[in-house]
C-alpha cells in the first residue's frame, strides 16, 4: 500500500566514509558549559529563552546563553529495579543514582514545561515555564501508571504535546529498556479528568506494548504531528536473525484506542546496500524552490507548498486505506512494503547525528550535525549541495537537539557538555563580491549599493534590479568591455566602460573612477560608465610593450566598491624590441596601434603621416631573408647568399652581418641588385650535430630586419662508421674519409684530402639479443654491430642457424641494428647469424651464436591467490630463459600476469579476476603457448571479522591480532596508517607503515602497530591492511581501529624509589587506555619486574627478590650503582628513576590472605594436638614423632596456601574474558522439547517420541493416521480429556513415571492448541488446589510431580520460557557452563574417580596434590588441511582426555552433536621421523600387581610443542582386547583381571584391611590433610562467582523482561490464595517456588544439554549440582543453621545465600506489581507459539502413544464416559469405540 494523502515527503541523508571537509573557521565560538552531560535542548520561540535538560540538572538561559535559573535534579537514591517512592527499608539496593533528562517539552498554552528524568522509573514533573524552580505537579506514589519515560540512560524517549478533544495530551515513544514497563508508545493525560491522574494513560488501551518475547529492541528518533496524524520514527534491531530496520509509525491523533496504529519500513538504500539506522529526523514546510523540484506532474505547486517534507531519511509515499474515522482492526498493523529511497547526500568517515531545516527567501537549507563535532550546511534544491562546514568541537558528537532560535538567525548546537550559539550565516565574513559568490551560501548575496555580503533582508535596495546578487548564482558586477580597448600612453583619452549586470542607478548614486593614482567623477550615459584617463601613467616594465593600470569604480558615498578592471596603455617605443633582429616587424605586427618610421628608424603611435609602415603592413619592412645555403658545415668557410627587400632608402649603404654568440662579424657584398653575400668563418662547435645561428644586419649602427637563420652542422657527430656517414642527409655532403696515417672518419667533403669512399666495408655483427629462442620461432631477434646498411632496403637477407629470419623494417636503425623474426626449427640446434647487406655478407663471430631450444614450464607456486590479484607467481621448468623478457607473456586464465623476473624461473604478479574459480596458466613465447600442468585458483578476497585489541598508543608497538578468513592465500602483509587533519583534506595525508609480526594461520594474523603522530585525537585515522593487491580497512560494524595519545608517568620523587622489596608503585594517567597487564613490561635494571596491577592511574609490579645490577649502558650515570626502573609500553620506554632495595631483615608475610587461612588451620591443628595428648596413652616417643609430623604438615600447609592463593588471583584476572558469547549453540525448539519432555524417560534417546518412528505396517498407515486425527479431535473435547485423565490417575498401577510420560505426550498432542491445553491445566489445577486446601496442607501442593497436572505445568513453563531462555537467560547460563568446564579442565581430572582439582563439589575434589604441567601440542587433523591447531592439554591427562580436548578445540565451530567420539579417533604422536599411536592402555602401561595405571602424556614423555595427528579409526586400527576404549566402558573381565587407576590409586581390599587395624589417629591426620585441599573450593567459587551472579540476575530480575507466562501464572496463584483465604505468605512463596524456580530453572541448570548442544561431563555436572542446590536454597524461606558439620556446598555459599534470597523475594514482589497479563494477551502469545512450532513436533507419534493408555484402560475409560452426563450427550464413548476399531483393525460391536 502507498501513502498518498499524507503528502509527507522524505528526503534521504545518509552516511558513508570519505575524507572531504571544508576548512573550519578559526574563531572562538560562544558557548554555555554544563557541569554534567547535556541531554536535551528546547527553545521558547515566543520569548527566545533556552531550556536545557542535563544529567542531574535543568538550566534556564537567555537567548544569549546567560544563566537565569538552575535546578538540581539529582543524584538521588534509587535503583532501577525498585518501585518509587524509594523506601530504604524496602529497597536496600538503592544507591545515589544520576538523573538523566529524558523529556523536555514546552506546554506554552499552560505556561508550563514537562520534565521527565530517568530516576524513579521515568516519572515526570510539570514546572513553571517562567520559573523552572517552581514545581507545578510531581507525584511519585501513583505506581506504574505514572511511569512515562525510560529509566535507562541509553534508551531514547521522544514526546509531543498536542491537542486532543479540546485537551492537551502528551504522546510518548520510548524503547523498552531492561527495567522498563514494556510500554513502547502511549498517550498521557496532562490534566486530571474522569478520575485519571496527570501522566496516566489517556485510555487503558492508549498504548503499544512490547511482548516479553520480542526478539527486537527499539530506539526512538522522532515524533511529530501532521494534520490529524501523529508519526513516530524509530530504529528497530532484530536479534534473530540480526537485522536493523528503521520504521515510521502513524496514528490518528484522536484514536484513543490505537486501532489506527500502522507502521512500515522507512528505508534508505543505494547501490552499495542499505543504510539501516536513522540518527535524526526533521519535518518542515519546504521552500518554494525545493517544492517545485520535488513536485510530481499531476500536482500543482500551490498544493505542494501546503505539504511537509521529512528530512533525514527516505522519500515520498503513504496510505489512504485507513483514514481517520474509518473502521480499524483491533490490533496493530504493519506493512511489508515500506518506503525505500536513494540517498541524496552521502558523507564518509562520520555519522550524521542531527538535522534541522530553515527556509530563506524560498530556498531550503539543512543544518546537519556530525559525530566528529561539525555542523554541515546543505542547500536543498533539485539536489543536496554541501556548501560549508564548521568545526564546533572536534571529535565531540553533535547531539540531535539542533534548534534554530525564534528569529531564525541563530542555531543552538549541543555537544556533550556545551551549547553553542552559531549564526546561521556568515555573510559578513566575505569581504568582496567574488568571495561572497564563491561561498554559494543561499542566505547571502552581494549588496551592490552597500558594498558588502548580506542577507537579502539586510540590503536596503535589494528589491531594485541587480542591487542584491544572490551568492549561489555566482554572479558579480563585471566590466565586460571598454571603448577604446587600449590606448597609447602618450595620447590618453576618456574610456567608456560596459558593466554587467548593471544595477539601476539614479542621479544620487554618483560614481568615482579611480584610474591608477587619479580619482575623477565618472559619467553615466545610456548604460555606459565614462572615465577620464589617469594624470600619471606608470612606466612600462622592461621586456614588455604595455603597462596595465588598475581602474576601480566606487560610489562616492562611503566610497563603496562597484566594479574594477585593468586597462592597458601601450608603448610603441618598447614594441620594436619584441623580436630579435627585427625592429620593424616587431612594431608593425604588434597588436597595438603603432607604425614604423623607417627613415627615422623609430616605432611611434599611428598617425596620418605617409611614407611609414602602418600596423599590419609588416611585410613591407626593409628586410634580409632566404639565406643560401641554409646549412653550412663547421670548420669550413662558406659563402652564404641571401636576398634583400624594400631597401630603396638604404642604397649605397654598407651592411655588416654578425652574430654575438660566436663574436662573428663580416662585410656584406652585393654582387647583383637585391642579391647579397658574405663569407662565414670556420665555426667550431662539438656539443651537438647541428646548431641554429641567427644573423643580424647593421648599417650606420642601426639594425635592419634580418630573417637570416642558418644551421651549422658537424658530419663527425654521431657517425662512427662508414654506413652511418653515408646515410647522412645528402645536403650535408658528408663523406667517409680514409687518409693515410689518420683514422677513418666522417667529414665534410671538402675537408677530406683523399678520394672519398663510395662503398663501405663488410658488415660486422658484435652481439645479439636474445641468444635463445623457441623451436616454433616467432620471437624478435635484435642483431647489433656496424656497417649494417645505410637504409632498410640495403638488408637483402638474414639467416639464423641456417634458417631465414624475417626482416622487421620498422625496427631498423641505420648501420647499427637489424631486427628480424626468427623462423621455426624442427629440433634444438645452435648456430651463427649471417646478414647480406647489398651483396656483402657479414657473419657473427664464433662466440655470438643463437640457440633453438624448447621451454618446458612444469609448475607454479603458489597455486592460489586472492581475486584482487597481487600474488607473486613463480613458474618453474626447464629452458625457461628462452627468448627475452619482452617475448614472454603469461596469462592466468584470461588475465595477464606482469612478468617481473625472467631467467631460469619466471616470476610474475597476477592481476585482478572477476570471479572465484580455477584457471589455466599459460606461458607464451612469441607465437607459442605452453600450458602448465595444474591450475591456479582464484579465491575469495580475505575478510576481517574481528581485531583485538581495538586501539594502540600513538608510540605504537602493540600487537594487533586480526581475525578473519583467507589469510593463507596472501603472501605479503603490511599495515599502513593514514592520518589527516579534518580541515586539510587529502593534500595533508600522512602515511605510517607498520610491520607484520607473524602470520599465524588462515584466520589469524598479527601486526605491530606503527608509531604515528603524538596527538592522534586531532586527526582522522584510517588503518589499512595491505594484502598483496587487496586493501582492507581495519574496522567492523561498530568501530574502527583507533589510536590514542601516549600515557604519562610521574617520575619518582628525588629520582629514587626506596624500599621496593615488596612492590614498586608507578603513577601516571591513561595507563590502561590502550594497554593490558599482559602486554606491559617493566624492568629493574636488566631484570623484569612482574606487573601485578595496571589501572588508569597506577601500575604495581613485583621486583626481583635481589637488587639487580644496572644496565651496562647506565653504569656511568647511575648514582651509587642503583638500577633504573623502566616501563615499556610497545615501542616506547619511560625511565621513572632509580630503585633502592631495603637491606634490613624483612619478615614479609607470604600474602594478605595467608594469615586468614593459615592461623585458623594452625589453631585447629594445635587443638587436635591437645586433644590427642589428652587421649593418647602412648609413650613420649610416639608423641615426639607425631609432633614432628605436624610441624612438617604446618610447613606444607603454608606452601600449599600460597600456591592456591596465587592460582586464585591468576584465575580472577584471566577468567572473565575467556567465554566467547558469539556462538551459543541453542537447540531448536523440537530438540529442546524432546530432551526436556522425554530424555529422562526409561528409553532415553531411543524413546519413540525422540526418534519419531511409528511401527505401523505401510498398508494400514493411512487408516491409522486418519484414526489418530479423529482421536486428536476427541482429545479436544474437554469432557473427554478430563474424564480420560481422572480415569488414568485413579488406576493404582498408573505410576508416577507413567503420569510424567503421559503429561508430556499430552503436551505434544495438544501443542497445536496451547490455549486449550492451558484451560485444561487450569481446570485440573483448581481441582488439585481444592484437594490440598480441604486437607489443610496447601504447602505440599506442587512439591512433587505426583499428578498429571503438575507435570503439565512443568511442560507449560518449558514451552512458554523457551524464547526467553534463548534471548535472555541462555547467554549467562551458557557462559556459566563454559566457565565451569574451562575451570575444571585447567587442572587434573581423575578419569576413574571422576574427581577434579578445581571443582565446587567436595565429594568430587581431588584430594592429592598431583604434579602436572600445561602443554601446548600442535595437532594436525587427517584430511583437515595443512595448518596445525594449537591445543592446551596437561601432561597428566589420559589419552582419552587429550582426545576430548583436541576434539573440543578442532570442532569448536560445529555443534557438539556433530563431533566425533573420542573412541572413534586415533591419536598419533610423531616425535621425529617415527610415529607412535597413543592409547589409554597398551603393553607399555605401568603395572603394580593387579593394578594397571592408565597411560598419560607424561607416560609417553610427550613434551610441550609436540606434534600430534588426529585421524579417524579404521578397521585395522581397532585395538586388541578393546584396550582403546574409555576406562569406564571396559568389559568386566578386564576390570577383574587388572584394576586400573589414573591419578589417585584407590584403597583396595588388602589396604582396607590394614587400614582397619591402623590407629584412629592416623585417620584423623589423613582427614586434616584432606581438609586442607578444601581451600580449592573457595578458589573455584571465587573464580566463578561473577558467572553465577549473572545467571541468578538474569532469571530473578523482575525489572528486566519477565515472560508473560510467569506473570500470568503467579497472578493465578495469588488469585486462588485470595479466593481460598490463604494469607500465609510462606504458602504462596512455596507455590511460586515450586512452579517456576524448582520446576523449571533447577532442571535447566542441572541439565544444560536440554537447551544447548553440549556434552556435560560428570565433573562439570558435580559443580552444576552445587549451584543448583544453592539456587534451591535461595528459593526457600527456611533459615539454614550452619555448623562445622554442614555440607561444604552450603558453607561455600553461606555468605551469598542471603543476597540470593532477597533477589527471589524482590522478584516475586516485582512480578506482583507488574501490569496484569490478560487472558486475551496470554492466548495470543500461546497461539503464536503453536503456530511457530507445532509442525516440527511428532504429534502423530504422541497421539499413537496416548492411545496405548486408552487401549490399556479401555473398559475403565468407556465406563467413565458412559457415566458422565455431558459425555453421554456428546456420544464420546461411541466416538472412542469407533477410533479403537479403526486403530486395532476390528469391527466395533456397536
Amino acid at each position: 500500500m502507498y501513502y498518498t494523502e499524507m503528502a509527507l515527503w522524505t528526503w534521504t541523508l545518509s552516511i558513508l566514509s570519505c575524507f572531504c571537509f571544508t576548512l573550519s573557521k578559526n574563531e572562538e565560538l560562544k558557548y554555555f558549559q554544563s557541569a554534567t552531560e547535556l541531554n536535551h535542548l528546547t527553545v521558547d520561540n515566543d520569548t527566545g529563552r533556552v531550556y536545557l535538560g542535563a544529567v542531574n540538572a535543568l538550566y534556564h538561559l537567555t537567548e544569549n546563553m546567560e544563566e537565569l535559573e538552575f535546578v538540581e535534579t539529582g543524584p538521588k537514591k534509587d535503583n532501577k529495579k525498585c518501585t518509587p517512592p524509594i523506601d530504604e527499608n524496602q529497597c536496600k539496593e538503592a544507591v545515589m543514582t544520576d538523573n538523566y533528562n529524558k523529556l523536555l517539552l514546552l506546554n506554552k498554552a499552560d505556561k508550563a514545561i514537562v520534565v521527565c528524568g530517568s530516576l524513579f522509573k521515568g516519572i515526570c514533573a510539570i514546572r513553571n515555564l517562567e520559573n523552572i524552580t517552581k514545581v507545578v505537579h510531581y507525584v511519585d506514589s501513583s505506581g506504574e501508571k505514572s511511569f512515562v519515560a525510560s529509566n535507562d540512560e541509553n534508551v531514547w524517549t521522544v514526546g509531543l504535546i498536542t491537542s486532543l478533544n479540546n485537551d492537551r495530551v502528551l504522546f510518548v515513544g520510548k524503547g523498552n529498556g531492561p527495567n522498563d514497563n514494556g510500554i513502547i508508545i502511549s498517550t498521557r493525560q496532562l490534566y486530571e479528568s474522569d478520575g485519571k491522574d496527570i501522566f496516566e494513560m489517556y485510555t487503558d488501551s492508549a498504548a503499544v506494548k512490547s511482548a516479553y518475547h520480542s526478539s527486537s529492541t527499539q530506539q526512538f528518533v522522532a515524533v511529530f504531528e501532521y494534520k490529524n496524524y501523529v508519526y513516530f520514527i524509530f530504529n528497530q534491531q532484530e536479534k534473530q536473525p540480526v537485522n536493523n530496520r528503521t520504521l515510521i509509525a502513524r496514528l490518528c491523533k484522536d484514536d484513543a484506542h490505537y486501532y489506527s496504529y500502522f507502521e512500515m519500513d522507512l528505508g534508505c538504500k543505494d547501490d552499495d546496500g542499505a543504510y539501516d539506522h536513522c540518527h535524526s529526523a526533521y519535518v518542515t514546510t519546504p521552500g518554494e524552490e525545493l517544492a517545485k523540484s520535488m513536485a510530481q506532474q499531476q500536482q500543482t505547486v500551490d498544493t505542494l507548498l501546503d505539504d511537509k517534507v521529512l528530512l533525514a531519511l527516505f522519500s515520498k509515499n503513504a496510505s489512504k486505506n485507513f483514514p481517520c474515522g474509518s473502521e480499524h482492526l483491533p490490533y496493530l498493523l504493519g506493512s511489508k512494503n515500506g518506503v525505500i529511497e536513494k540517498p541524496v547526500l552521502q558523507k564518509e568517515g562520520m555519522n550524521l547525528t542531527a538535522v534541522t531545516v530553515t527556509v530563506e527567501n524560498g530556498h531550503t537549507v539543512a543544518f546537519l550535525g556530525t559525530s566528529d563535532g561539525k555542523i554541515l550546511k546543505v542547500f536543498l534544491s533539485s539536489s543536496a549541495t554541501e556548501y560549508s562546514s564548521l568545526t564546533v568541537e572536534l571529535n565531540k558528537p553533535i547531539k540531535k537537539d539542533l534548534v534554530v532560535d525564534k528569529t531564525q538567525e541563530n542555531l543552538y548546537v549541543m555537544t556533550t557538555d556545551k551549547v553553542y550559539r552559531l549564526p546561521v550565516q556568515d555573510c559578513h565574513k566575505y569581504s568582496d563580491c567574488e568571495k561572497c559568490a564563491q561561498a554559494k551560501d543561499p542566505y547571502c548575496g552581494w549588496c551592490v549599493r552597500e558594498g558588502r555580503c548580506t542577507k537579502r533582508a539586510d540590503c536596503e535596495t535589494a528589491d531594485k534590479e541587480n542591487h542584491w546578487l544572490w551568492s549561489p548564482s555566482g554572479t558579480c558586477m563585471t566590466i565586460i568591455s571598454a571603448d577604446p580597448q587600449n590606448m597609447s600612453r602618450r595620447t590618453p583619452a576618456k574610456v567608456e566602460l560596459t558593466v554587467s549586470p548593471l544595477p539601476t542607478l539614479t542621479d544620487s548614486d554618483r560614481l568615482l573612477c579611480t584610474f591608477g593614482e587619479t580619482i575623477h567623477y565618472a559619467q553615466l550615459k545610456e548604460g555606459v560608465v565614462i572615465c577620464d584617463p589617469p594624470d600619471l601613467i606608470p612606466p612600462t616594465p622592461k621586456g614588455q610593450d604595455h603597462v596595465s593600470v588598475p581602474l576601480q569604480l566606487t560610489f562616492e558615498k562611503e566610497n563603496i566598491f562597484f566594479a574594477s578592471h585593468t586597462y592597458p596603455f601601450y608603448d610603441c617605443e618598447e614594441a620594436k624590441n619584441l623580436f630579435e633582429n627585427q625592429p620593424c616587424y616587431s612594431c608593425a605586427s604588434n597588436r597595438w596601434n603603432c607604425q614604423w618610421d623607417w627613415k627615422r628608424h623609430i616605432c611611434e603611435e599611428s598617425s596620418s603621416k605617409q611614407d611609414v609602415i602602418k600596423q599590419n603592413m609588416e611585410e613591407e619592412c626593409p628586410q634580409f631573408l632566404n639565406p643560401s645555403p641554409p646549412i653550412i658545415p663547421m670548420e669550413y668557410q662558406t659563402m652564404v647568399y641571401f636576398e634583400g627587400r624594400h631597401l630603396a632608402y638604404y642604397q649605397d649603404k654598407k651592411f655588416v652581418v654578425g652574430n654575438s654568440q660566436f663574436e662573428f662579424e663580416a662585410p656584406v657584398d652585393e654582387p647583383d641588385e637585391g642579391k647579397f653575400s658574405f663569407m662565414s668563418k670556420e665555426f667550431s662547435y662539438s656539443a651537438n650535430e647541428t646548431l641554429q645561428l641567427n644573423l643580424s644586419i647593421r648599417t650606420d649602427k642601426v639594425k635592419i630586419d634580418s630573417k637570416l637563420m642558418v644551421t651549422l652542422y658537424n658530419c663527425s657527430y654521431g657517425r662512427s662508421d662508414c654506413s652511418l656517414c653515408l646515410a647522412a642527409d645528402p645536403d650535408y655532403k658528408c663523406v667517409w674519409c680514409e687518409e693515410d696515417g689518420k683514422p677513418s672518419k666522417c667529414v665534410y667533403e671538402k675537408l677530406c684530402h683523399a678520394p672519398p669512399t663510395d662503398t663501405c666495408p663488410h658488415p660486422e655483427i658484435t652481439h645479439i639479443e636474445p641468444k635463445t629462442g623457441p623451436l616454433s620461432g616467432g620471437i624478435l631477434l635484435t642483431i647489433m654491430g656496424s656497417n649494417l646498411g645505410i637504409k632498410a632496403e640495403d638488408v637483402k637477407n638474414i639467416t639464423v642457424v641456417d634458417q631465414e629470419c624475417l626482416f622487421k623494417e620498422e625496427f631498423y636503425s641505420v648501420s647499427t641494428r637489424i631486427v628480424c623474426q626468427v623462423g621455426k626449427m624442427t629440433e634444438p640446434k645452435q648456430g651463427q647469424i649471417e646478414v647480406d647487406i647489398n651483396g656483402k655478407l657479414g657473419k657473427s663471430p664464433s662466440d655470438v651464436k643463437f640457440t633453438y631450444q624448447e621451454p618446458h614450464p612444469s609448475g607454479i607456486s603458489p597455486e592460489r591467490g586472492p581475486q584482487a590479484g597481487g600474488t607473486t607467481l613463480t613458474i618453474t621448468g626447464t629452458n625457461l630463459a628462452t627468448g627475452s623478457k619482452k617475448d614472454v607473456h603469461v596469462l592466468v586464465g584470461s588475465e595477464p600476469c606482469n612478468v617481473t623476473e625472467f631467467g631460469d624461473k619466471i616470476v610474475c604478479i597476477t592481476g585482478p579476476h572477476s570471479k572465484v574459480e580455477d584457471v589455466d596458466v599459460r606461458v607464451h613465447y612469441g607465437d607459442t603457448a605452453s600450458s602448465i600442468p595444474g591450475k591456479f585458483s582464484y579465491r575469495e578476497n580475505p575478510t576481517v571479522t574481528k581485531f583485538l585489541p581495538v586501539n594502540s598508543f600513538s608510540s605504537g608497538g602493540r600487537n594487533i591480532t586480526v581475525t578473519g578468513t583467507g589469510f593463507d592465500i596472501i603472501q605479503r602483509f603490511s599495515l599502513v596508517v593514514y592520518a589527516e587533519r579534518p580541515e586539510a583534506g587529502k593534500q595533508n595525508l600522512q602515511r605510517f607503515d607498520g610491520k607484520l609480526v607473524t602470520n599465524l594461520s588462515a584466520t589469524t594474523v598479527v601486526f605491530s602497530s606503527p608509531p604515528i603522530l603524538e596527538d592522534p585525537e586531532n586527526y582522522n585515522i584510517t588503518t589499512i591492511i595491505l594484502m598483496d593487491h587487496y586493501h582492507l580497512v581495519v574496522k567492523n560494524e561498530s568501530h574502527s581501529f583507533a589510536y590514542v595519545a601516549d600515557p604519562t608517568f610521574e617520575n619518582f620523587t628525588d629520582g629514587v624509589k626506596k624500599q621496593v622489596n615488596k612492590l614498586i608503585h608507578a603513577k601516571g594517567s591513561n595507563l590502561n587506555k590502550a594497554m593490558t597487564i599482559d602486554e606491559a613490561q617493566a624492568f629493574v635494571g636488566d631484570e623484569p619486574c612482574n606487573i601485578k596491577t595496571l589501572t588508569e592511574k597506577d601500575l604495581y609490579c613485583e621486583p626481583p627478590e635481589v637488587q639487580p645490577q644496572p644496565k651496562k649502558r647506565q653504569k656511568r650515570d647511575t648514582i651509587n650503582n642503583l638500577p633504573e626502573f623502566i616501563v615499556k609500553f610497545g615501542l616506547r620506554e619511560w625511565i621513572l628513576g632509580r630503585v633502592e632495595y631495603d637491606t634490613r631483615v624483612s619478615d614479609i608475610p607470604l600474602n594478605l590472605i595467608l594469615p586468614l587461612v593459615l592461623i585458623p588451620m594452625v589453631a585447629i591443628i594445635i587443638i587436635s594436638i591437645i586433644c590427642y595428648r589428652r587421649k593418647s596413652q602412648q609413650a613420649e616417643r610416639e608423641y615426639e614423632k607425631i609432633k614432628s609430623q605436624l610441624e612438617g604438615l604446618e610447613e606444607s600447609v603454608r606452601d600449599r596456601c600460597k600456591k592456591e592463593f596465587t592460582d586464585l588471583m591468576i584465575e580472577m584476572e584471566d577468567q572473565t574474558n575467556d567465554i566467547n558469547e558469539a556462538g551459543i549453540p541453542v537447540l531448536d525448539y523440537k530438540t529442546y522439547t524432546d530432551r526436556v519432555f522425554f530424555l529422562p524417560s526409561k528409553d532415553g534417546e531411543k524413546d519413540v517420541m525422540i526418534t519419531g518412528k511409528l511401527d505401523i505396517p505401510e498398508a494400514r498407515r493411512q487408516t491409522v493416521e486418519q484414526a489418530l486425527n479423529q482421536f486428536s479431535n476427541l482429545l479436544n473435547s474437554k469432557s473427554f480429556l478430563i474424564n480420560f485423565i481422572h480415569t488414568l490417575e485413579s488406576q493404582r498401577e498408573f505410576s508416577a513415571r507413567a503420569k510424567v510420560y503421559f503429561a508430556s505426550l499430552l503436551t505434544v498432542a495438544l501443542h497445536g492448541k496451547l490455549e486449550y491445553y492451558t484451560d485444561i491445566m487450569r481446570t485440573l489445577f483448581l481441582e488439585l488446589m481444592e484437594q490440598y486446601v480441604v486437607a489443610k496442607n496447601p504447602k505440599l501442593m506442587l512439591r512433587r510431580s505426583e499428578t498429571v497436572v503438575e507435570r503439565m505445568l512443568s511442560n507449560w513453563m518449558s514451552i512458554c520460557l523457551y524464547q526467553y531462555l534463548k534471548d535472555n537467560a541462555g547467554e549467562p547460563l551458557y557462559k556459566l557452563f563454559k566457565a565451569i568446564k574451562h575451570q575444571v579442565e585447567k587442572g587434573p581430572v581423575d578419569a576413574i574417580l571422576k574427581k577434579a582439582k578445581y571443582t565446587l563439589n567436595d565429594t568430587g575434589l581431588l584430594g592429592d596434590d598431583v604434579e602436572y604441567t600445561q602443554l601446548t601440542v600442535n595437532v594436525y587433523v587427517q584430511d583437515g588441511g595443512t595448518d596445525s591447531i594449537p591445543v592446551k592439554v596437561l601432561n597428566c591427562d589420559t589419552i582419552s582426555q587429550v582426545k576430548e580436548k583436541i576434539i573440543d578445540q578442532v570442532y569448536r565451530n560445529l555443534p557438539c552433536s556433530q563431533w566425533p567420539k573420542a573412541d572413534s579417533v586415533v591419536l598419533e604422536w610423531r616425535p621425529g621421523s617415527t610415529a607412535q599411536i597413543l592409547s589409554d592402555l597398551d603393553l607399555t602401561s605401568q603395572k603394580d600387581g593387579r593394578w594397571k595405571r592408565i597411560n598419560t602424556l607424561m607416560h609417553y614423555n610427550v613434551r610441550d610443542g609436540a606434534t600430534l595427528i588426529l585421524s579417524k579409526m579404521g578397521i585395522s586400527q581397532q585395538p586388541e582386547d578393546n584396550q582403546q576404549d574409555v576406562p569406564g566402558e571396559r568389559h568386566a573381565l578386564l576390570e577383574d583381571e587388572n584394576k586400573v587407576w589414573h591419578l589417585v590409586r584407590p584403597v583396595d581390599e588388602i589396604d582396607e584391611g590394614k587400614s582397619k587395624r591402623g590407629s584412629m589417629k592416623e585417620k584423623e591426620r589423613t582427614k586434616a590433610i584432606t581438609e586442607i585441599y578444601l581451600t580449592r573450593l573457595l578458589s573455584v567459587k571465587g573464580t566463578l562467582q561473577q558467572f553465577v551472579d549473572n545467571f541468578f540476575h538474569s532469571v530473578l530480575n523482575s525489572n528486566h523482561v519477565v515472560p508473560p507466562a510467569v506473570k500470568y501464572f503467579f497472578d493465578f496463584l495469588d488469585e486462588q490464595a485470595e479466593k481460598h483465604d490463604i494469607k500465609d505468605e510462606d504458602t504462596i512463596h512455596i507455590w511460586k517456588t515450586n512452579s517456576l524456580p524448582l520446576r523449571f530453572w533447577v532442571n535447566i541448570l542441572k541439565n544444560p544439554h536440554f537447551i544447548f548442544d553440549v556434552h556435560v561431563h560428570e565433573v562439570v555436572d558435580a559443580s552444576l549440582s552445587v549451584i543448583a542446590q544453592t539456587f534451591m536454597d535461595a528459593c526457600t524461606r527456611t533459615e539454614h543453621k550452619l555448623s562445622r558439620d554442614s555440607p561444604s556446598n552450603k558453607l561455600l555459599y553461606a555468605k551469598e545465600i542471603s543476597n540470593y534470597k532477597k533477589m527471589v523475594e524482590d522478584y516475586y514482589k516485582g512480578i506482583r506489581q507488574m501490569v496484569p497479563v490478560s487472558d486475551q494477551d496470554m492466548n495470543t502469545h500461546l497461539a503464536e507459539i503453536s503456530r511457530a512450532h507445532t509442525d516440527s513436533l511428532n504429534t502423530l507419534v504422541a497421539l499413537h502413544q496416548l492411545y496405548q493408555y486408552t487401549n490399556k484402560y479401555y473398559d475403565e475409560i468407556i465406563n467413565a464416559l458412559e457415566e458422565d452426563p455431558a459425555a453421554q450427550k456428546m456420544q464420546l464413548a461411541f466416538r472412542l469405540q469407533q477410533i479403537a476399531a479403526a486403530l486395532e483393525n476390528k469391527v466395533t460391536d456397536l
